[in-house]
């Protein structure tokens, strides 16, 4: 019996003795099936092949991503507070040497996921660091390995910590979610989007995507939506999906701008 992840997007399954016939993330419009067809690893298969990367991002941040890329390519960001760690966002690589590494920091008090592609390995994570998982309930469907360990909240905001709040933006999944780090960028405050706000090579711009690799954009008023639920939040830096996407400052200016050349783009008298 194994927990097996999917080659394509990293999302680990219940225990069974077969891989799955196929993976339901997969199948769904806003992923895809690689060339290659459907494939499987087990977590212990990718140990021995990867390892970890960390870098420091900012006072109190941490990236921790995977090498070689796996995936979908993500990295996560371990958020220090003193109230407690939490991550954002996860990556489907745990290995002894970080949770040795995020242990000597205090280890997690929470773990919080932004939309269903980054659930990866999560209950292995929070198996590890013994500590709750928050996802929010509007993507209940998509949790592929279920364990008492996640609760589910099903508000439109939920605080989780020393001045981390869980925003429900919606859009790319129902349940899109962003992190607001009241703390963050030198006490100015910063998002942490994952991709539901995401961060474009430019780093002065973000966009907005029902599927990013089936290129489907996101209808204006859920755009609209998205700009709405971060409105009341001050924040001044945008850290997106990926190591280097960051808005690194006037990163609401930056996303009202982007959502208005990004509405004019969609309407129909363009």
């Amino acid at each position: 019996m194994a927990h097996f992840i999917c080659v394509t997007c990293g999302t680990q399954y219940a225990e069974s003795a077969q891989p799955p016939r196929q993976c339901a993330i997969c199948q769904d419009e806003r992923q895809y099936h690689g060339i290659a067809g459907q494939h499987w690893t087990t977590l212990e298969e990718l140990r021995r092949g990867h390892w970890t990367t960390i870098r420091a991002k900012e006072p109190g941040l941490i990236g921790i991503g995977v090498a070689p890329k796996f995936a979908i390519g993500q990295r996560a960001l371990l958020v220090r507070t003193p109230g407690g760690n939490v991550l954002w966002d996860c990556i489907p690589l745990l290995d002894p040497a970080t949770v040795e590494f995020i242990q000597a920091l205090g280890g997690l008090a929470a773990i919080a996921i932004s939309h269903p592609h980054y659930y990866t390995t999560m209950v292995q994570w929070s198996l590890a660091f013994d500590c709750p998982i928050y996802l929010h309930a509007a993507d209940r469907q998509w949790v592929m390995r279920s364990h008492e360990n996640i609760a589910f909240w099903d508000t439109e905001t939920k605080t989780i910590g020393d001045g981390l709040t869980l925003v429900r933006c919606g859009g790319h999944f129902d349940g899109g979610t962003v992190l607001h780090w009241r703390d963050g960028a030198e006490g100015r405050g910063a998002l942490l989007s994952g991709d539901i706000i995401q961060v474009v090579p430019d780093r002065n711009w973000v966009s907005f995507m029902y599927s990013y690799p089936n290129l489907i954009p996101l209808p204006a008023a859920k755009v609209e939506r998205i700009v709405a639920a971060v409105e009341p939040l001050p924040f001044d830096r945008i850290y997106g999906a990926w190591w280097d996407m960051i808005v690194a400052q006037n990163a609401k200016v930056a996303l009202h701008r982007s959502a208005e050349r990004y509405l004019k783009a969609i309407a129909e008298d363009t």
